[in-house]
């Protein structure tokens, strides 16, 4: 089936983290705090979908009229950003992601309207074009598009990707994604082609059990599986909010038994793992657990059993190629 039709495809996914670089190969865009999102646009309205194949229409009302903005029938890649100060705000973009009742949506899409931000274009008219070269998608997205403030198509600039990665740590935005220039788009596979480069790492981590440190800081238990099993991955405190408490506690509890490999904490109160969430942090320590995480919000396109331990180079080898300064720089 027509993948316009079918609705069914997820995004393309990005490779591992690693050091700045420069290529001629390759162009280098700012990388958007945000949800990533495919929008399915014809003359008739928008439909859009999270990676987990959700709708989210309904979440982002204020987008419902981007449609006229597009010149074709197409598919976008691209994010879902909350603007505050100049800069993506991921808690305000969470928060809504969230939101289930109508009027509280609507209220929050006036206060803090979100935007979409295209970057590579899948289908357009009737044509699937995953397998052209990114350079001629881009082509095609920047003629497919009228830019107003709730859609614009992302900036790019060719090989200067260490020039562009030290200008975003600068403004203390999230980093800078490669994509090499002839890559083709295969939809929810991870590729080489597209690397990120983060002054922050990041990873998304099944949510195993929370406890109180004191009367009012949470701390959450952060588990990713590995073999069908779930392994314990640390802790995080710092960003953790009471929205954020308020789902958790709604999840139905379980015995420290169903996570015999994990740590005892006094007061835990362990739950199923349903929820997932995002924490940024410096590195890791040599047991693998996480330097100075920051609790970034639970996320509802991701499932828990899609967040897997990964492999980690030590930051000493980031160190001897340029990058620590920079994750240092403030």
């Amino acid at each position: 089936m027509d993948i316009f039709d079918s609705k069914s495809i997820t995004p393309m996914l990005i490779g591992k983290n690693q050091p700045p670089f420069d290529s001629p190969d390759y162009i280098f865009e700012v990388k958007l705090d945000g949800i990533r999102c495919l929008a399915y646009i014809d003359v008739n309205g928008l439909e859009l979908r999270n990676k987990r194949n959700k709708k989210l229409n309904a979440i982002y009302p204020e987008l419902s009229g981007i449609f006229k903005q597009v010149n074709s029938k197409c598919i976008l890649d691209g994010e879902l950003v909350v603007m505050a100060g100049g800069k993506p705000d991921f808690y305000e973009l969470q928060r809504r992601s969230l939101m289930a009742n109508p009027t509280r949506i609507a209220l929050a899409a006036e206060r803090k309207p979100v935007s979409f931000t295209a970057y590579d274009i899948l289908y357009i008219i009737d044509k699937d074009i995953t397998g052209l070269p990114l350079m001629e998608r881009k082509a095609m997205l920047a003629g497919a598009i009228n830019e107003t403030p709730e859609l614009a198509v992302s900036r790019f600039i060719e090989a200067n990707g260490t020039a562009l990665y030290k200008a975003a740590a600068e403004q203390n935005l999230e980093g800078v994604i490669g994509k090499k220039k002839g890559s083709k788009y295969y939809c929810g596979k991870t590729t080489k082609d597209w690397i990120k480069i983060k002054a922050l790492l990041d990873e998304d981590f099944a949510v195993c059990g929370y406890y109180f440190k004191t009367d009012s800081l949470l701390s959450v238990i952060l588990g990713a599986y590995s073999d069908g099993k779930l392994i314990y991955q640390g802790h995080v405190a710092m960003g953790v909010s009471r929205h954020d408490y308020k789902h958790m506690a709604a999840v139905a509890q379980c015995d420290k038994a169903d996570y015999p490999s994990f740590p005892i904490f006094d007061g835990a109160r362990w739950i199923k793992p349903v929820l997932s969430c995002r924490v940024e942090y410096m590195d890791r320590t040599p047991a693998g657990r996480l330097r100075q995480p920051v609790f970034r919000g639970l996320r509802d396109d991701k499932s828990p059993d899609e967040c897997i331990v990964q492999r980690h180079e030590p930051m000493e080898q980031f160190a001897s190629r340029g990058l620590w300064r920079f994750v240092l720089h403030q």
